[in-house]
Order: structure tokens, then sequence, then C-alpha cells
């Protein structure tokens, strides 16, 4: 997705504006049955942006080949070859219509043949959620540039990178540690964590710089907030998930594995507010207010 900045100047002032990057690293392992799961086996993307997801619960379709197969949307049955159109396309459906009415698996009924990999997805085997992600652990790293006033700030200190490993933020005693747990940005968005361990759910990540440049410039540091950012719950379209496969090849027959990922999205979203010196005569006479928006869509001034 294109990210973009956007910048709001009293007076209808000219302004360069603020550049800020992100980069996002997950940490943690955890057992979900007698399978460990490490970074690369939850962890989307791996090389981390302003853009990270963490994948809590899998719907898996194991040994789906190539190949035909009844399927049960919601106008499939069929009583006889007539109802199916060859070549038909669903929709939401699966695949190609063959033409053929066929049993379906039970014998309880006929459905149209389709060309797909088959068997179907809703034969998927649901996996338990990983709840032990709870503890895992997310290191964002920021850094503001507002180039009229010549200044570069960063939400860690440079000088203190072993800290980074054994810290977590918090805004009076670690300002400077910007390493947040799963269970805590749930809760600061007033989300239960078992809840997105079933639907998934997109989350906002604010990094908010308000800085006054009358004060020494290393005064301004960010705060963080969070919030959810895709619909409710209760509605139809609530959650987050995707879909990806693993392929194999067995007796020279291709095969894969389909699985359904839930699992939290977490889009960072930086804002930064400078109030300028007023020493500078530029300064005097406007009150510039910048907005960099790291992510696309949630950028509102």
């Amino acid at each position: 997705m294109e990210s973009h900045k956007r910048v709001a100047i009293t007076h209808n002032t000219t302004e360069t504006r603020p550049e800020s990057s992100v980069y996002t690293e997950m940490r943690g392992v955890a057992m979900l049955e007698d399978s460990v799961q490490d970074t690369t086996e939850y962890v989307r993307p791996s090389e981390g942006g302003d853009v990270i997801s963490t994948i809590l619960r899998r719907e898996v379709m194991h040994d789906q080949t190539q190949g035909t197969c009844h399927y049960s949307v919601a106008n499939a049955n069929c009583t006889q070859d007539s109802d199916c159109a060859q070549g038909e396309i669903d929709f939401d459906g699966h695949g190609q219509r063959t033409g053929r009415c066929i049993l379906y698996y039970n014998y309880t009924f006929k459905t149209c043949e389709i060309k797909s990999w088959c068997p179907i997805e809703e034969y998927a085997v649901v996996r338990y959620s990983l709840e032990q992600a709870i503890n895992f652990t997310v290191f964002i790293k920021n850094a503001i540039h507002f180039p009229k006033f010549k200044v570069l700030r960063g939400n860690i200190k440079p000088n203190k990178p072993k800290k980074l490993l054994r810290c977590h933020y918090h805004p009076e005693t670690n300002p400077y540690c910007p390493v947040f747990s799963l269970g805590f940005i749930a809760a600061q968005a007033r989300e239960k964590f078992s809840e997105l361990c079933r639907t998934g759910g997109i989350i906002g990540v604010f990094i908010n710089w308000k800085c006054d440049f009358d004060v020494d410039p290393s005064k301004c540091i960010p705060t963080y907030s969070f919030r959810r950012l895709d619909m409710r719950k209760d509605l139809p379209s609530s959650g987050y998930y995707y879909r990806f496969a693993k392929y194999y090849h067995k007796d020279g027959v291709e095969y894969r594995t389909l699985i359904k990922a839930y699992g939290i999205r977490l889009d960072v979203i930086v804002h930064g507010h400078v109030r300028p010196n007023r020493n500078n005569p530029v300064g005097k006479r406007h009150l510039q207010t910048y907005t960099a928006c790291v992510h696309l869509s949630q950028c509102l001034i």
C-alpha cells in the first residue's frame, strides 16, 4: 500500500513536509500443541515496516490437488446436469462448473461439480489459538525529520541499544523504550486478546510527536496511543485474516496445504505537531502544524 504525507499549515504558508521512517520487529517463541512457533512461523512480513502482523490462529486444508469435486455454495444445489451450466464460475465459489450434477459427500443431496483445488476448504482443520502470543513483543523504531527547522528526532537513544533487549515501554520510566507486548497493545485498544485470537483484528499504533522548539529539542519525546481500525466484531466484515499456501509434490503430482490465517495486524501511523522557535522570524509570524502519515488510509488532521 502506497504511503503519503499530509501537511496543514496556518496562513497558507508553504513549508517543507516532515519525513518519517518506521522499522518494526516482533519477538517471542511459543508452543502450540507439540510445535515450536518462532517468528518465521507467525510474523508477516518478515522484514518489518510500518505494517506488521502475527498469525494467532489457523484453519488448515491438507493435501489439496487439482481435480473435480462437489461444493456447497448457496446456488450450487441441483437435481440434474442441466442445472449446472458448464464453464460457469460463481463469484463466491471455488472453481469452474463441469456441467455435471453429483451427490454431495454425505449423499443427502446433489450439487454441481466443479474443477478446483480439491477437496474444498470447508473441510479445513481448525487449529488451536496461539494464546501465548499475548507475551510476544513488538519493537517499533521511528525517526522523524523536520527539514524547516533542521531537527531530526528518534524514539530510541542510540547509545543504549542493549537496554532495548530487556525493557518495556512506560511513559515515565521508559519513554525511550518502544517495546510493547501484544497483550499491552490489545488492552490499550480496549480489545480482548482472546477475541482477537478468534477473529483477528487491525490495530493502529499512533506515534504522536508534539514538540515545542522554544525549549531544548531533546525534550521532544513521542507518546503512543492504540485504537482498533477495522470494523467492530459484531459486523460481518470484522476481523483480519488472509490465505496462503505451501506447495509440494508427491508421486509426480502437485499438492498444496491451504492455510487461512487469523491474526493481529499493526498499522504504525506517525503524527507530528511542531511549535517553531519564536526567535526564528518565521516562527514569530506563523504556527506551523505538520502531520506525517506513514500509512495511507488513517491520516486525519
